[in-house]
């Protein structure tokens, strides 16, 4: 793995000047680590997800066994995302099933290996519904195709790997070489006029979702308090960190994927998706 430190401890930068944008991720993952100790555990008590959906509109749990709830959203989500291929995905998923699995008996939820990905920009979401026809489908996807075509590949590092109230292992990340993530949502943004004005994510973010819990560490006594609790999940982040972080990756593919479910490609749901090759033309 190649290492690289992110300047974290970087001078106070005055609100009016440019900031770079690896800054601006910076700041951002800041923000989504003091997300747990700010809010508490939310998902403990089944709190609501990033996406205004409750842990039970996704997950049902019973006997130890968790199972997706896969509802059927119309029109479908027109999702643009970036890739990480099985190459970064497999040793990150080991990591995650090696280091915090075994202590959550079960109630979690681990992210598809395969379907490891970063979200760019949605032509339709399920809180703004774009509602579109099947020749405006493939007129989406040319469209999109012409834009991969002139964005280079990604060269990204792991800058940390953080846990938000509502339950979500994410891996934030930040860009070394290649075409960078604001860019490539403005150019999807232009490529793409109907899409909703209203994006899910910051423009700047880099982050993809290892696993999801969904309830306390079967370790931890019930009567343990939140500061107990929140004392141990910070321990199992830092794990986490102390193997993964650093992790270099090439992203180098982008996906248009028409999700028939809600959250299908988090929950292996139905889904059509089409593979683009970032081209890196000059055009």
């Amino acid at each position: 793995m190649a290492l690289r430190n992110a300047s974290r401890n970087s001078p106070a930068i005055p609100s009016d000047s440019p900031i770079s944008n690896s800054e601006r991720r910076s700041r951002l993952y800041d923000k989504l680590a003091r997300d747990l100790d700010e809010k508490g555990a939310l998902f403990l008590n089944q709190g609501e997800t990033s996406q205004s959906l409750s842990l039970s509109d996704l997950f049902t749990l019973k006997d130890g066994v968790v199972t997706p709830i896969l509802k059927a959203v119309d029109p479908p989500v027109r999702a643009n995302v970036l890739h990480l291929s099985t190459e970064y995905s497999l040793p990150i998923s080991e990591a995650v099933r090696n280091i915090v699995v075994p202590y959550f008996d079960k109630a979690i939820w681990v992210q598809n290996s395969s379907l490891y990905h970063f979200s760019m920009f949605h032509a339709s979401h399920h809180i703004a519904p774009v509602p579109a026809a099947e020749l405006e489908i493939e007129a989406e996807a040319n469209a999109v195709k012409a834009v991969v075509e002139s964005l280079c590949p990604l060269t990204i590092v792991l800058d940390r790997v953080v846990l938000t109230s509502t339950g979500v292992l994410l891996g934030c990340w930040q860009v070394i070489s290649g075409t960078d993530p604001i860019t490539v949502r403005a150019k999807l943004k232009t490529a793409l006029p109907r899409a909703p004005e209203k994006q899910l994510y910051d423009a700047a973010m880099l982050h993809t979702s290892f696993a999801r819990l969904l309830g306390r560490p079967s370790t931890l006594p019930a009567e343990a308090d939140k500061v107990s609790e929140l004392h141990f999940f910070h321990e199992l982040v830092n794990r986490l960190n102390s193997q993964i972080h650093g992790m270099q990756a090439t992203v180098s593919e982008l996906w248009y994927v028409e999700e028939f479910d809600v959250l299908a490609l988090a929950l292996n749901g139905r889904m059509k998706v089409r593979q683009f090759q970032l081209g890196c033309s000059k055009a």
